[in-house]
């Protein structure tokens, strides 16, 4: 049956799809606030935590390792929904829907959570600094707060200035420490075998106690909530619809998964490079990686293994500044200049690198810290991303919700056990 020219055109066009790139170009711009909060999962610490644990257990906890990405992924992609549907960053909802003496005690551990942040930051990029170019470690820690806090300023240009400059130093992390690689040894049959998930006890428990507990930084989740409010849009009106939501989240996903991916390969790196040229010898610092790959890798080696250090120094540091904005401003709608808060943030770790304290052992209590502020982070997250008067049609599924308490069950206890573990 053929139709008349008249009768053809009264038919119903189906649209011309855009072409791939046309998608590519409307999502790529939506991507960044989780590469932000990636830098949290390579800060000097990690470093510090995986370089032990290749060269003391050799591939044997790559499989934690990635277990906790895992982690990652799903509690980020919770705070950045949080931030997507309610327009509004974690403290900030705290202080609405929870009694004032609660909001006020959880504001207090979170500044103290912030500079426990810091010191880790501002130490490990000292530490870079010397390694590179014999700066003392008291003023290579100025230098580095100087540094971050120059990055943070970025900000009065928009969010974009900050992501792009943050992302640029992951990828010179991810670089720096991929460089390491080529010529580090890697046993493939190892690195295979490190995946299959084994029984752990002894020194190797709490090790990977420590990696899995360390994951979930708290500082990063109220920073990641507050990131997202108006980046994809008005989600008020997209989440009339279901493709609308559809489209966000799939945006949002896809930033915090291909950060967390990011993050997770620097991590696994860290360790398979330390597998391969220091097993079985220990507990390292620092500055004895550095040492070692000078020693076995070459020069070169050892240079982008501490201009990656010094890369997650500075980045890490001003995302641990705007943690301390965002806390305050959200749990008591208040603020100070940041140039103060720079100065109350770096003076401890300044002060423990003049005192002559051992940069390795101040990376590890500043974690110690840390994990006193996981559960106070995690549980008010899970508890409002389960609420629908909090997320209306973006609340989440019940599998979701099991999922996140599981999650913060077992991260608050593997926290709990590791203090326990380095206080006793």
């Amino acid at each position: 049956m053929f139709l008349s020219r008249t009768e053809a055109a009264a038919l119903p066009r189906t649209p011309t799809p855009p072409p791939p790139t046309r998608r590519r170009t409307r999502l790529w711009p939506m991507l960044g606030p989780a590469f932000v909060a990636a830098i949290a999962y390579v800060d000097p610490g990690n470093v510090a935590t995986n370089a032990t644990a290749g060269a003391s257990f050799g591939y044997s906890l790559l499989w934690v390792v990635v277990a906790a990405n895992v982690l990652a992924v799903l509690v980020q992609t919770l705070t950045a929904k949080l931030g997507l549907a309610t327009g509004r960053d974690l403290a900030t909802l705290c202080r609405q829907t929870l009694p004032r003496p609660v909001t006020r005690g959880l504001w207090v551990q979170a500044e103290v959570v912030a500079i426990a942040t810091d010191l880790a930051e501002i130490v490990g990029g000292a530490v870079a600094l010397n390694l590179l170019f014999g700066v003392p470690l008291p003023i290579g820690g100025v230098l580095t707060a100087v540094v971050a806090f120059a990055l943070l300023g970025l900000q009065r240009f928009g969010h974009r200035p900050f992501e792009r400059a943050v992302t640029g130093c992951l990828l010179v992390i991810a670089a720096g420490f991929g460089y390491t690689m080529l010529d580090a040894g890697v046993d493939p049959a190892g690195v295979v075998a490190g995946l299959a998930p084994t029984p752990l006890s002894g020194d190797a428990g709490v090790l990977a106690v420590g990696i899995l507990g360390a994951t979930v930084m708290p500082h990063v989740v109220y920073v990641h909530s507050a990131l997202t409010p108006g980046r994809y849009g008005d989600a008020v009106t997209a989440a009339r619809t279901r493709s609308g939501r559809g489209r966000l989240l799939r945006a949002q996903r896809l930033d915090v998964l291909l950060a967390m991916l990011l993050a997770g390969v620097v991590n696994a790196v860290l360790l398979v490079v330390a597998a391969g040229l220091f097993s079985g010898e220990g507990e390292q610092s620092l500055e004895s990686v550095h040492a070692g790959l000078a020693e076995r890798s070459g020069q070169g080696a050892s240079i982008a293994f501490a201009l990656a250090l010094l890369a997650s120094g500075f980045a890490a540091s001003s995302v641990g500044t705007h943690a301390g904005q965002v806390v305050m401003a959200g749990f008591l709608q208040r603020s100070i200049p940041v140039l103060l808060r720079r100065t109350i943030t770096v003076a401890p770790a300044v002060g423990l690198l003049v005192w002559g304290a051992d940069p390795t052992t101040a990376l590890v209590w500043s974690q110690v810290v840390l994990s006193f502020g996981i559960p106070f982070a995690l549980v008010p997250l899970v508890w409002l991303t389960a609420r629908r008067s909090v997320m209306g049609a973006w609340v989440n599924r019940r599998v979701t919700t099991a999922a996140a308490v599981l999650v913060a069950l077992a991260v608050t206890a593997l926290n709990a056990w590791l203090v326990v573990d380095v206080l006793t």
